[in-house]
């Protein structure tokens, strides 16, 4: 018996069941500033400044990342209140590289 809370509809080789949970998998950037107790608009500056990239975006031009994304910008919060500047951290993230 097929299970109907899963969409199975089939999409160029692709259930809908498999693109919903590669979709689920990321989390937006009022997601990303919630968990990681900043405003959307740091999201934003992060994300000018090239200290975080987004992974996608949707049809509607909304930013998706993935959700390991909330440790790089926990570790920007922590180093930036620690007295580095966000160029010397874009930096150290480069070196990185």
């Amino acid at each position: 018996m097929l299970d109907k809370s899963v969409n199975t509809t089939r999409c160029m080789g692709w259930s809908m069941a498999e693109v919903k949970t590669e979709q689920t998998e990321l989390i937006g950037a009022s997601q990303l500033a919630k968990a990681c107790n900043v405003s959307k608009q740091v999201i934003q500056y992060y994300l000018m400044l090239g200290l975080i990239k987004e992974t996608q975006r949707t049809a509607g031009g909304h930013r998706r990342f993935k959700p390991d994304i909330v440790t790089r910008v926990k570790l920007i919060r922590r180093l930036n209140n620690s007295g580095y500047t966000l160029r010397d951290i874009r930096e150290m993230f480069l070196k990185e590289r």
